[in-house]
């Protein structure tokens, strides 16, 4: 992501935050080029581990042109996807967190490299989000691929 569309994704970003054009120059500054945002009014994050979460974004990508944002922790033992607001509040499936009103999350700048969390899908700035009903029949489908694997046993 370079020239605009960062631009545009920073904006859109930022917008969330109670005070966006301060928000915006202490993260063009800040060594690391995080800060943290509050979800809930933009967007939600559901967390998925890594484990579960690589897969999915590999059937995710075969569904729709583009997902929404997908963050990754230091590590990859967790991945954040951005989805619309509410979501948090009626998400019921297990073994996943989730982020939304009340909460705030690490975010990187956009197209600027980090020693942490990262963009895996960075944002394009136009509000672009994830659906999750989508992301959910995409992470069935992980999981049931993860299963079958388990149910083989080593290869010999």
């Amino acid at each position: 992501m370079v020239g605009t569309d960062a631009r545009g994704a920073v904006e859109w970003l930022v917008s969330v935050a109670p005070d966006p054009d301060a928000t915006r120059w202490e993260w063009e500054r800040h060594p690391l080029g995080v800060t943290l945002l509050p979800a809930g009014r933009l967007w939600d994050v559901l967390i998925l581990t890594g484990e579960l979460g690589y897969p999915t974004l590999d059937v995710l990508t075969r569904l729709v042109d583009r997902p929404g944002p997908v963050l990754a922790d230091f590590g990859d033992s967790r991945m954040g996807w951005f989805v619309p607001p509410g979501t948090a509040a009626r998400w019921i499936g297990t073994g996943v967190r989730t982020v939304g009103p009340g909460t705030w999350i690490v975010v990187p700048y956009p197209g600027r490299a980090t020693g942490g969390v990262r963009w895996l899908v960075p944002p394009d700035g136009t509000g672009n989000l994830t659906d999750p009903g989508v992301l959910e029949l995409a992470m069935h489908e992980a999981a049931a691929h993860l299963a079958g694997r388990r149910g083989r046993g080593p290869r010999e």
